[in-house]
């Protein structure tokens, strides 16, 4: 890995690279034997890592996989902390939330829209940082049931609204491009907290407002 590379990794992910120390940089150890691998796995598929084309690639797969990776960097629940005095007590859905994840059994990505929707008791939080708490859960090695329950728990845990209702709708490259190869299947989970657990009409009026 040159110089030059190393000082790109420390200015894009401060928190886990120092340039001025490399020699005894852990991480970036880590690094030269990942890119060494990935070498290894050209080798392996059938193709020249030395080729044009492929040179900088065992370089931009481990830089690639960190921005895949970036929410184990933070704790996505401190997005909700930012609340406001409103009071507000009906059904309040954030729908459409894009994603991307990385299925953490064969590190393949999957992506989709998160619909977040909540009844508040007496706090009420930004917009955007709804989206940003879905990204941090989404932006690890994931499964869509865990990343379903997580956005609810932060919700339910930070917010402490009288209900939460979460909808994730994702494809998995992991599914559509091999295994069973079914390009068209979509995947749906949901969570529920609080008085959605037994309202029926409450889950009917936040599933009817997803589809209009």
């Amino acid at each position: 890995m040159t110089q030059d590379q190393v000082l790109k990794l420390s200015e894009k992910f401060p928190k886990l690279f120092t340039p001025f120390v490399e020699e005894t940089n852990e991480t970036l150890k880590d690094v030269h034997r990942i890119t060494n691998g990935i070498r290894q796995l050209i080798k392996l598929c059938g193709d020249d890592p030395d080729r044009d084309g492929l040179q900088e690639t065992p370089f931009r797969v481990p830089k690639a996989f960190l921005e895949y990776t970036e929410g184990y960097q933070e704790d996505p629940r401190l997005h909700l902390e930012k609340t406001f005095d409103i009071h507000h007590k009906g059904l309040i859905i954030i729908k459409d939330i894009e994603f991307y994840s990385m299925c953490e059994h064969h590190f393949a990505p999957f992506y989709g829209v998160a619909h977040v929707g909540y009844i508040p008791n007496e706090k009420i939080t930004g917009l955007s940082k709804i989206a940003r708490m879905v990204d941090g859960y989404a932006k690890r090695f994931q499964v869509q049931e865990r990343l379903t329950t997580q956005i609810a728990a932060a919700m339910d845990e930070i917010l402490e609204p009288e209900g939460t209702m979460v909808v994730i709708e994702v494809k998995h490259m992991c599914m559509c491009s091999r295994g069973a190869k079914k390009s068209d299947a979509s995947t749906t989970t949901t969570s529920i907290r609080g008085v959605f657990e037994n309202q029926s009409d409450l889950r009917a009026e936040f599933l009817s407002l997803l589809k209009s």
